[in-house]
């Protein structure tokens, strides 16, 4: 699934620039549980263990999550190889790019 660019790629690339994410498993899991993740996506195209311990993790430590797009995507709008799942640390980022995230699947 190739996603055209977007608001959403946008944002997450300007989070990126900011130095407001984190990308790859071992430094999205590390922000959730430091309490400094204010939304985690998750690639659709990751493992089902993937998915499933985020959206754990999630759950457990009260952090929205969505599954948006797929690894390269991912990867591309934070200017790095592909990623299965980053973290914005930053909560007004994170409101935007869950609100385009949000009308882009209506």
């Amino acid at each position: 699934m190739i996603l055209k660019p977007n608001k959403t790629m946008g944002l997450i690339g300007l989070a990126t620039k900011a130095g407001k994410t984190a990308g790859g498993e071992f430094l999205t899991e590390r922000e959730v549980k430091s309490g400094r993740a204010t939304l985690v996506i998750v690639a659709e195209d990751a493992s089902e263990n993937t998915k499933k311990k985020f959206q754990n993790m999630c759950e457990y430590y009260k952090v929205p999550i969505r599954f948006y797009g797929d690894k390269d995507t991912l990867g591309h709008a934070m200017g790095k190889q592909f990623r299965a799942s980053l973290a914005v640390l930053d909560e007004g980022l994170a409101k935007g790019i869950r609100k385009h995230m949000d009308t882009e699947e209506n």
